[in-house]
Formats: structure tokens, C-alpha cells, sequence
């Protein structure tokens, strides 16, 4: 995993005797984020969730890092601007860093709007821990399925930087999977990210 250079003074990163790779084996599979992006309502934290259940299952060590919940504790101070949203995924990255380096399959859902942000995510855990999923829902259907009434808010100019809305979503250019999830239900989108997860060679079981 990549090392990025800090501005304290002083600090040196310290490798343990038990590694990555030892988890893994003690884990029965290998660390690695299984990353969700797309609008707000798309589904995916619904799906995230249910491929957190179907590998719970399965014995593999998992957790689900969600946007909202981040947004309650660890980026509870950042707001929805450009550098904030940067800002919250880099926070974000060094989390789910530390997490795979423990032998976690985390699994993340967060709109995620910038190609570059999530770019520097895959390169710090390395292409081969890292697994982009863009659900892919149409912003129509996202403002009908939205529970919260962020949308109508949003479309009326009470929230602003909405993504979608009054913010720029760059989708994925070359997804690991794409799951339109305006035609395929969370079962068979969650099979389909599992059956990723295998071909990937990520499962020892």
C-alpha cells in the first residue's frame, strides 16, 4: 500500500510483525474495499449492506462505512463544497487504508462525486484491494425514491452543492461493475458484486 508523505515532523512509519498477509490467511480471505459510488437514493447502501450480510455468511470479517454516518463522527465538521467533499474522502481513504492493512473487506457506500478523489483511494490500497461499483440509477428515479425529501429541497434551493442537482457527478469511466439498479433487484445486484469478489481471488474458503 502506498505511503504518502505528512506534514508532522519527526514520524516514522512502524511495520508489525503480523501483516497483511497474514491476516489474510487467518481471515480465510484478503483485505480489500469494495467501493460503492453514485447519486444519493441510487441504492447504494441498501446493496452494500446486503453484500455485507451475504460474506458475514460466509465468515469473512467485513464492515460497511456509510456517507451518513461518517458525516455524524469522523467528517461531522466538513461540509458539501468541492474541498470539504475532497476533504471527507481522503478522511475516508485513510480510514479504509488501515482497515484493509487489518484484513477487513470493507465495504463502502458514498456518492463519491470526483473521478480523482476515488482515483486516490484505489492507488493508496493498490488496484488489486480495490474494486470500484458504480450503481447507476437515473437522478429521476433517485428523487422519487428519496425517503428524506433531500431532493425536493435541493431542486427548490434549500440545499445547495446537491449532487445531481446543483453539483457535478463524474460516474466511473471504467467500473470494476456497473449495476443499474432501475432494473435489477438488491439480490441479484449483491450476487453480483459476490461473484466479483471471486473472480478477484479475494475468498480462500
Amino acid at each position: 500500500m502506498a505511503k504518502h508523505s505528512v506534514r508532522s515532523e519527526h514520524v516514522t512509519w512502524f511495520d508489525g510483525d503480523v501483516n497483511h498477509s497474514k491476516r489474510a490467511v487467518l481471515n480465510r480471505h484478503k483485505g480489500g474495499v469494495i467501493w460503492f459510488t453514485g447519486l444519493s437514493a441510487s441504492g447504494k447502501s441498501t446493496i452494500a449492506h446486503k453484500v455485507e450480510h451475504t460474506l458475514h455468511d460466509m465468515k469473512c470479517v467485513t464492515y460497511v462505512l456509510d456517507g451518513d454516518n461518517v458525516r455524524h463522527g469522523l467528517c461531522g465538521d466538513l461540509g458539501f463544497d468541492e474541498s470539504d467533499r475532497k476533504e471527507n474522502i481522503r478522511r475516508i481513504g485513510e480510514v479504509v487504508k488501515l482497515f484493509v492493512d487489518a484484513g477487513l473487506i470493507v465495504i463502502t457506500a458514498f456518492i463519491s462525486p470526483y473521478r480523482k478523489d476515488r482515483q486516490w483511494v484505489k492507488e493508496m490500497v493498490g488496484s488489486d484491494h480495490f474494486m470500484e461499483i458504480f450503481v447507476d440509477c437515473p437522478v429521476s428515479l433517485c428523487a422519487e425514491r428519496d425517503w428524506k425529501g433531500i431532493y425536493d429541497k435541493a431542486m427548490k434551493g434549500q440545499i445547495k452543492n446537491f449532487t445531481g442537482i446543483s453539483a457535478p457527478y463524474e460516474p466511473p469511466e471504467c467500473p470494476d461493475l456497473t449495476i443499474r439498479s432501475e432494473k435489477v433487484d438488491v439480490e441479484t445486484a449483491a450476487d453480483q458484486v459476490i461473484q466479483l469478489v471471486k473472480t478477484h481471488n479475494w475468498l480462500f474458503l
